[in-house]
This record gives structure tokens, sequence and C-alpha cells, in this order.
């Protein structure tokens, strides 16, 4: 899952094009993401992100059968290409930040006839030819470094697709609604933030006791709790929208 918002050239990791590739210590920047204002979520994610962030849900084109595909998405701002949680620097506000952005630069994507192949957003500015962790040894096989890397992100793409499933479940039960979410600025301005999905928690409470049950020993109604508890924090993206917005440019 590689997206144009993020990633600026995307290229396949090649031991021969990359052998003097490295990577710079200790270089963290999170900079590239500051225009992204929302980023998909794991569904393995919720237990440490719904402290931090509000999960929403949005339709993210079809599955084979031509049903919505539902993805979570953590919320990093009110307005487009604002994202709040990116600081000067390119740190990040808070302790827990989506593993969508912690695998970057680095990422999967198809190459054709169905291969999937890691591949690297080249503009990194972490990225050198003289220092740093080396990315291939001197044979051509990947380093330590790499290797961690290569697991990470093909664990993470195994986790995309269980949350499809979970996506899958919201959508044929049909436990999510339209929401939409409105507020008022210190300064009386309104503003709203509308196009995504909620858990609907009439349909919820309606559910007989031994779908209830099953939710819960597939682990998605803790899911789904998460996602309730999380929409609390939209008010705190709303007051950080303010400071930002009324900060000296």
């Amino acid at each position: 899952m590689i997206v144009d918002s993020l990633y600026r050239t995307v290229v396949a990791l090649d031991r021969v094009q990359h052998k003097t590739l490295r990577m710079k210590h200790a270089f963290v920047d999170y900079s590239p993401s500051a225009k992204m204002n929302a980023v998909f979520l794991a569904a393995v994610e919720f237990a440490d992100a719904c402290r931090e962030y509000p999960i929403i849900f949005v339709r993210a084109g079809k599955d084979d059968s031509g049903k919505d595909n539902i993805a979570p998405m953590a919320v990093l701002g009110v307005s487009q290409n604002d994202n709040l949680y990116l600081q000067p620097g390119g740190r990040w506000r808070t302790p827990y930040v989506p593993a969508f952005l912690r695998r970057y630069p680095f990422g999967m994507a198809s190459i054709g006839n169905d291969k999937m192949a890691i591949c690297i957003d080249r503009d990194w500015e972490g990225f050198s030819e003289t220092e740093g962790d080396s990315l291939f040894d001197d044979k051509g096989e990947p380093t330590d470094l790499l290797k961690n890397v290569q697991t990470f992100v093909e664990n993470y793409e195994n986790e995309v697709h269980r949350t499809r499933l979970f996506g899958a479940v919201l959508r044929d039960e049909g436990l999510l609604q339209d929401m939409r979410f409105d507020a008022t600025l210190p300064d009386g301005q309104k503003m709203g933030v509308d196009g995504f999905l909620a858990i609907d928690e009439k349909k919820l409470a309606d559910l007989p006791d031994a779908k209830v049950v099953e939710l819960h020993r597939k682990g998605i109604l803790g899911l789904i709790h998460a996602q309730q508890v999380s929409m609390g924090l939209m008010r705190r993206l709303v007051e950080w929208h303010a400071e930002r917005a009324a900060a000296p440019q």
C-alpha cells in the first residue's frame, strides 16, 4: 500500500542498483506527511491508536464482488492538507505513530504478474551513499537492517488484509453509518468534518445476543469499542487546529 501523498519517487529496491545505499543513523523526519489529514490504520493498532487519534472508517473502492471496501483511518487533521500531529523539524506530536508512517520510506507494491516487491521512496532525505547503515552487504545480500525492514513491511501487508476482513464484517452486519462532526472554534467560526463512517450504536445495540458473543470471540467487539472511545479525541483536534490558526506565522 503506497500513496502518492506520502511517497514521491517510488522505485523497487534492487540489490545491484542500490548496492551502496545506506540509511543515516537515527534519522527520523515525518515531514513528507505534512499534507495528510488521515492515514490508514490496521486493526491491530486500535488499542494503541485509540488513545491518541480519532478513528473513523471510509469507503475505499470495491472488492471483487462489487461491495464497498471499508478502511479504518486515524484522523490527523480537521481540514484538507493539514497534519496537526506533525511538529517542526519533522517530529511527531504523540508517542504512538501509525505503522503506515513508521514503515516509510519503505513499502510494498505490485511489479506486475501478481508479484510484490519491497519499494522505497528514493527522495527520502535519510538515504545516503556515504553514511549510515548499509542495506546490502558486499555480496549483494540483505543486511540485518534490511531483513528487519522486510519483515516489518511484509507483516504490515498481512495486517492490511486482516483489516479488510474486519471492515467487511462491519459492512455486512450493517454496523456503519455516514457521520458528520461539527464544532465551533473559539472565535465563533463553525467547522464540520464529513464524508466518513462510524459505528451505528443503535444497530450495534440491537444485535442478537448470539451475534454479540460471536463478535466478542473474534475480537471485533473490542475493536468497535476502541473506535467509539477514540471519537472523543475529535474535540482535541479542533483545539489544536484553533491553536495553529492563531499562532504567529
